[in-house]
């Protein structure tokens, strides 16, 4: 849930703030589309670096209370009437360190970001910068090594758009052409596009609507990716799409629309494959070697939790983060109507668990935003209303 910072529950545990392990509270503090950023001292562990603000939780004190301290410490900030958004939490060994992240977005006031965006430094002497989203996703700020997911995480859109299924257009007489003029003509600009198809299915499909609106991002089924990553290509057979979208003579050429891949997809029965995976043959499963960011589906404690456990183990195989995972259904779908859906406060309990930004799924609409990000929602997503019909 977004807390207001006044929030009391949240303690470090006895076992979480031993010695091998230091816990820091990080708030990524931004005004729309500017981020405050310090810069740590060369002598400094990680130095001669940007960070984002943030500090060693005491022991018996919350996440939220550390925040609060910190950020008025470092720059004279008082985020104590701010919401702040869990994003994730972070295991980090550096080697010589280990350390949690207990990472917020934390959004500031006009009148907070008018006050404060001259400051060159904080109370402690540490300098400052207010920085541009796009160049801080550019990496054009050295940041610690840790701080590579925070920016992965912040890539998520505010909104997801999931195809329809190929049976939804069963009654056309070409379904395969009627599902892809569909897409192309009513898929909003720049969205991030979960094409919710099988297997190869999913990639051919992907790349005819890629080639056609390279404005947008593509969330593909994990099934897909033994085709495309064995090879330079998209698997495609042209032959049997008869659409004046199609692409003719040639495959599309996969490198050329790899930046436009943001993620694969596991549903909840493979998260729950993979983690029991984990367990019996952690060094030995190729499988979860795939080199692009994850998101995956959850819908209770048990997959939560093997999520948590796969996302630990990608960063510590230094691969792509898992970015985020959908939890579902908030409320009550078309396309699953006996599904009973989990409510808002249930759904809040469930992502308070996740360790990785949370994705609200389930009869939702885009105007929704704004109310299941009090919930602790860093994206919503959905079909026929995500659609500009």
């Amino acid at each position: 849930m977004t807390h207001n910072l006044s929030a009391k529950s949240g303690k470090v545990t006895a076992n979480e703030s031993s010695a091998q392990v230091v816990n820091v509270a990080v708030a990524v503090i931004h005004y729309q589309q500017h981020y405050l950023l310090g810069y740590r001292d060369a002598s400094q562990h990680q130095g001669d670096r940007y960070e984002f603000v943030g500090g060693k939780i005491d022991t018996n004190e919350t996440a939220q209370a550390a925040l609060i301290r910190e950020v008025s410490e470092e720059v004279a900030i008082d985020i104590s009437g701010n919401n702040a958004l869990k994003l994730g939490r972070l295991h980090h060994d550096y080697g010589d360190k280990q350390v949690c992240l207990h990472v917020y977005r934390v959004e500031l006031s006009a009148a907070q970001y008018q006050q404060h965006k001259g400051d060159d430094f904080g109370p402690e002497g540490q300098a400052l910068v207010w920085v541009d989203k796009a160049d801080l996703l550019e990496n054009k700020y050295n940041l610690p090594a840790a701080n590579t997911t925070i920016l992965a995480w912040l890539r998520l859109p505010k909104l997801i758009t999931i195809t329809y299924p190929l049976a939804h257009f069963a009654t056309q007489l070409d379904s395969c052409e009627a599902w892809l003029r569909f897409h192309q003509q009513n898929i909003a600009n720049n969205a991030w596009v979960y094409v919710r198809l099988k297997d190869k299915q999913a990639s051919h499909f992907a790349a005819l609507i890629l080639q056609s609106r390279s404005d947008i991002m593509a969330i593909l089924p994990v099934e897909s990716s033994r085709g495309i990553d064995s090879s330079d290509t998209f698997e495609t057979t042209t032959k049997k799409t008869t659409t004046d979208v199609r692409i003719k003579n040639k495959d599309l050429n996969y490198k050329s629309l790899r930046p436009q891949l943001a993620a694969y997809h596991l549903n909840h029965a493979e998260v729950l494959t993979w983690f029991h995976n984990l367990r019996v043959n952690y060094d030995d499963n190729k499988r979860l070697y795939i080199e692009q960011p994850l998101i995956l589906s959850c819908h209770d404690v048990q997959s939560i939790q093997a999520a948590n456990a796969i996302a630990k183990m990608r960063l510590q195989q230094h691969l792509p983060p898992v970015i985020g995972v959908f939890i579902s259904p908030v409320l009550a779908t078309h396309t699953h109507p006996d599904d009973n859906p989990l409510g808002w406060r249930q759904w809040s309990t469930l992502a308070q668990l996740a360790d990785i930004p949370v994705i609200a799924l389930g009869g939702l609409y885009p105007n929704m935003y704004d109310l299941a990000s009090t919930y602790g929602a860093v994206s919503i997503a959905g079909i026929r209303q995500f659609l500009h019909d």
